[in-house]
């Protein structure tokens, strides 16, 4: 299993956005609408063993599951939609009990340090430009890995706490700074290939 942690910093979490301005008036979905996609889609299909959680100004946590994931399609506007439904059900969500808005998606009432207890059962990385080349670590390194990625802001001194005490990684993925969903696509080629030694 792989998982991603995506934190979306400025993202309302009232559904009443317009999917014609993602990037400005929904803050800055659209690259995060890259980002989930990314995780999931492949020239013909989705990875059926990836979980990609959207942290909703620390409020709310989007789950996406590839195992039962339906309607995503390659574009930020399908993507948008599926999480502006999501928050239309966020009042459903309970406690521990999340709303399911539909197949493959679950809407919790847990910000971002609850939802890294959560998935934490694996190995947590965060990736970050200081960090320690990933080639050096090597696949066995990062048995079920939790990525944890910001979107277009640097995590925040209470995020950056938080990860001190959750992260067993810090790991770089190459010399120049990717955006997110870039950051996802390389991680995932290098997972793929075994550390680039299987193609």
């Amino acid at each position: 299993m792989r998982q991603f942690v995506c934190i979306g910093h400025d993202v309302p979490t009232d559904p009443d956005f317009s999917l014609d301005d993602l990037a400005g008036g929904a803050g800055r979905l659209d690259a995060l609408c890259r980002s989930i996609t990314a995780s999931f889609v492949t020239s013909h299909g989705i990875r059926e063993d990836v979980r990609t959680h959207l942290v909703v100004r620390d409020e709310l946590t989007i789950t996406f599951d590839g195992s039962e994931l339906r309607r995503l399609n390659p574009d930020e506007r399908s993507t948008a939609a599926l999480v502006r439904t999501a928050l239309e059900h966020r009042d459903e969500a309970i406690g521990a009990l999340p709303a399911e808005p539909s197949p493959g998606i679950e809407v919790y009432r847990r910000g971002f340090e609850e939802t890294l207890e959560e998935v934490a059962d694996g190995t947590v990385v965060q990736l970050h430009e200081d960090g320690k080349a990933v080639v050096d670590v090597g696949v066995d390194g990062l048995e079920d890995p939790v990525f944890v990625l910001s979107d277009h802001r640097d995590f925040t001194d209470a995020e950056e706490r938080v990860l001190e005490d959750a992260v067993d990684r810090r790991l770089r993925l190459g010399p120049e700074l990717l955006h997110a969903d870039q950051a996802i696509t390389v991680a995932h080629h290098y997972l793929d290939t075994e550390g680039y030694e299987r193609f």
